[in-house]
């Protein structure tokens, strides 16, 4: 189905910070379908523990697909505990080569504390820039937001909420009502 047929789900920004030590991931709950604001509260950044080993991971598209692929990084951890580059890698090559999964519309931030990915159904692992990745339909307003901030004095957490403020404030598919999770750096 195309978006002229189905005006589709939007309404995800996702930001993920690394500073002074500490990585944070913030999402905004908002999910609309075409114009409308359908919920408010959408929890789209979650804590994942496969094996003891924590990985926080914020999710931008559809949220069917994107729980699906937070089950196979899931699966891939618990093959690979503690590495996450090559679960990322390997959770992208499904992606891109398996059939099913290359119908899966969403993108992931995921982080260790160590290392900060933003993975893609183009079978990209990404490792960002500046210390700071973002995604979703407010992610280019966040992540200007953020990097102009990084040389201030504000942390990783104050950081991500300013710049998903300002985001909300442009983007009319994010709202301000925030999911923060927050891991320490090894």
């Amino acid at each position: 189905m195309t978006q002229t047929q189905f005006p589709g789900w939007h309404g995800t920004t996702i930001i993920g910070v690394r500073k002074g030590g500490r990585v944070v991931v913030a999402g905004d709950g908002q999910v609309s379908l075409g114009q409308t604001v359908i919920k408010g509260s959408a929890r789209k950044v979650r804590r994942l523990s496969p094996g003891g080993y924590d990985v926080v991971a914020g999710f931008a598209g559809s949220t069917a697909d994107a729980f699906t692929l937070l089950e196979r990084l899931e699966a891939k951890l618990e093959a690979t505990p503690g590495q996450l580059m090559r679960a990322s890698v390997d959770l992208a090559k499904d992606w891109r080569t398996d059939k099913y999964l290359q119908k899966l519309e969403a993108m992931l931030i995921v982080t260790d504390g160590r290392e900060l990915f933003v993975i893609t159904g183009a079978g990209d692992v990404l490792e960002p820039e500046h210390d700071v990745a973002a995604i979703g339909s407010g992610g280019n307003y966040a992540l200007a937001a953020a990097r102009a901030l990084m040389d201030g004095d504000l942390d990783a957490e104050a950081i991500a909420r300013r710049a998903m403020e300002i985001a909300a404030d442009i983007c009319v598919y994010t709202n301000g009502r925030l999911t923060v999770e927050t891991i320490p750096a090894p």
